[in-house]
């Protein structure tokens, strides 16, 4: 009879989280994001899965490529990987956005001061400031099956930086 009552807390502490709401139990992605100090709207809403690891490595896998537009166009690959510490996310994979008709891969995203309302975009040759605002929500994805890459040559120009 001791045995079972020892283990009474126990059953009833199990049978509280079982009974829990899945949801309150996993995050999303942008919750993440604003819990590091970012702004959701950094990764499109067609998010398949994410893994973030203790060593900070942040990797997003989406279901296909992914075009959008903050203030010029922005390209997803399928997976984007960053090192994610509070408000930056640094050596950023799989992200590249259209500058002057050239697509640069983006390297860096940094919050340096929220109050100033600016986030920091590294784009490999040079720095770029933007609007927080252009952030707030995840954006929409745009498709054409991946045939647009092609056509611009995109592919090639992310090899040779």
């Amino acid at each position: 009879m001791a045995s079972i009552q020892n283990r009474f807390p126990l059953l009833l502490t199990l049978l509280f989280f079982l009974s829990l709401p899945l949801s309150s139990c996993s995050s999303s992605i942008h919750d993440l994001l604003r819990t590091k100090g970012l702004p959701a709207g950094l990764l499109p809403k067609d998010v398949r899965s994410f893994t973030y690891s203790e060593t900070g490595l942040l990797e997003v896998y989406l279901d296909r490529p992914c075009l959008t537009k903050f203030d010029t166009m922005a390209f997803y690959e399928t997976v984007v990987r960053a090192n994610l510490t509070y408000r930056s996310l640094a050596g950023v994979e799989g992200l590249s956005q259209e500058e002057l008709f050239l697509w640069l891969p983006v390297k860096d995203i940094v919050v340096d001061d929220p109050k100033s309302g600016l986030i920091l975009f590294d784009i490999v040759l040079a720095h770029k400031q933007l609007s927080l605002s252009l952030f707030e929500d995840p954006p929409d994805c745009n498709s054409d099956e991946g045939n647009w890459v092609s056509r611009i040559g995109r592919s090639d120009l992310c090899d040779f930086f």
